[in-house]
């Protein structure tokens, strides 16, 4: 396909599209076209979704894992990572800081851990933070794959959302980037996205982009997951180096990291984010961290290329700097009230407004409730 501008507005103003469309999408470069495609993607989300974001608190209580992922800063071969498990007593603090100040809904993210002290752990501590907030406060949970005894308890508990990255569908490329044993198993993986869903989860997963090795039409795969696997909401960002991990080591190592590529690794994002929004158009998109650890306007740029979603930090911040997956991690140094004014601004510079007391859950999954 030649990429002129009127073929662009040709594929944009289809009702359906082909995967042929979406692979020439992906291959767009210059900035006109780029241009065009996130003002299509905005026009989208507000037909869909509304010109409003959600601020999901984020609170990365545990980095404590059992797994050993090639990329991840918190991966338990990383000996120079200091573990740290917030307590109980702070965990309900911010929960009702959050409540407090209107937030709609909180994120509890941990490194992966399946042990029954673990398990039961949230489970009474949903009960709590839904008690404190009188069942006001949405509840997602990052924590990695369970049994399905386990994922029914929490979401009988309250929890309602579940995001479970698979980071690339790939089944080849998923190999290289985690250890080859069952513990990093990707069809477990989907076997848990399957186990939520079926369970009652509006389920959420994303891709990391750009890694080694990843080609457009991997990424152009990974939407297609998303659309087959009937996700509710995404989570996907640049692929950011963790020095301390043999990926990020790899990567170094061949010189991948130069700023040419990382901000390859950005557009690529911002693009994912913009088909994702154009194709599947009610889903909940998240405009990631790891946007605004490359481009310090990253979140804004995500929110202008279709998404909707923030997840503002509200770990206390003597934790902040433990818990991260990748180099240059935004936002570690400063509190949950600076965040809440830095990202209300964020938010109002680009046009969108903010679900404050709201749960802004995904309108494909209300859509998909009232088609069963």
């Amino acid at each position: 396909m030649k990429n002129s501008l009127k073929l662009l507005d040709e594929v944009l103003n289809k009702k359906n599209y082909t995967k042929e469309d979406i692979i020439y999408l992906m291959s767009l470069k210059k900035p006109e076209y780029l241009e065009k495609l996130y003002k299509k993607a905005y026009e989208v989300k507000e037909k869909y979704i509304g010109k409003k974001a959600y601020f999901r608190g984020l609170i990365e209580f545990s980095n404590k894992c059992i797994k050993d992922c090639l990329y991840c800063g918190i991966r338990a071969s990383n000996t120079d990572v200091e573990r740290f498990d917030m307590t109980k007593e702070e965990i309900l603090e911010m929960a009702h800081w959050a409540y407090e100040n209107r937030y709609g809904s909180l994120t509890l993210q941990s490194g992966e851990r399946q042990d029954d002290f673990f398990t039961e752990y949230i489970t009474d501590l949903i009960k709590d933070i839904k008690k404190i907030s009188n069942g006001n406060l949405g509840l997602t949970l990052c924590l990695g794959e369970q049994t399905e005894k386990t994922y029914r308890k929490w979401f009988e508990a309250g929890a309602h959302r579940y995001l479970l990255r698979i980071e690339t569908t790939n089944e080849k490329l998923y190999k290289k980037i985690h250890p080859n044993n069952e513990k990093h198993s990707f069809e477990k993986r989907k076997d848990c996205l399957k186990l939520l869903k079926k369970i009652g989860h509006q389920v959420g997963t994303g891709v990391m982009i750009g890694l080694p090795e990843q080609t457009e039409e991997d990424l152009v795969n990974d939407i297609y997951f998303f659309k087959e696997m009937d996700i509710d909401m995404i989570g996907m960002g640049p692929y950011v180096v963790h020095k301390d991990t043999p990926l990020g080591k790899e990567v170094l190592n061949r010189e991948d990291n130069n700023e040419e590529k990382i901000y390859e690794r950005f557009n690529y994002g911002l693009k994912m984010i913009a088909i994702t929004r154009i194709f599947l158009k009610d889903v909940n998109i998240a405009a990631t961290t790891a946007l605004q650890a490359i481009n310090p306007l990253g979140r804004e740029l995500g929110l202008k290329a279709g998404a909707n979603i923030l997840m503002p930090i509200i770990t206390i911040p003597k934790h902040r700097e433990k818990y991260q997956l990748y180099d240059n991690k935004p936002c570690i140094d400063d509190n949950s009230d600076q965040c809440k004014v830095c990202l209300t601004g964020r938010v109002r510079s680009v046009g969108d407004t903010i679900g404050f007391g709201e749960w802004g859950d995904s309108p494909h999954f209300s859509r998909s409730i009232l088609e069963e």
